[in-house]
């Protein structure tokens, strides 16, 4: 089955901080697998650490968003 191509902007900010947390978590199995040999696919870091930098984009963009809404909200 294909991956959904549901990007980062798509989702609401609770959904995203979950997925982040759930693919943390991942980086860290994956590193212990990696770590103990037996890890097969070891693309699969790369792809996840990928995924990670995705999402706390995402998350940093909205931060910036909201400052800037704010900052121009106390200038009006």
């Amino acid at each position: 089955m294909a991956k959904s191509t549901t990007t980062a902007s798509d989702l609401d900010t609770a959904t995203l901080l979950e997925r982040l947390a759930e693919e943390k978590d991942r980086l860290f199995k994956l590193r212990v697998q990696n770590a103990t040999g037996s890890l097969e696919n070891t693309a699969a870091l790369r792809t996840t650490r990928k995924e990670i930098a995705r999402y706390e984009t995402e998350l940093r963009a909205r931060e910036i968003e909201a400052a800037e809404a704010l900052a121009t909200e106390e200038t009006a």
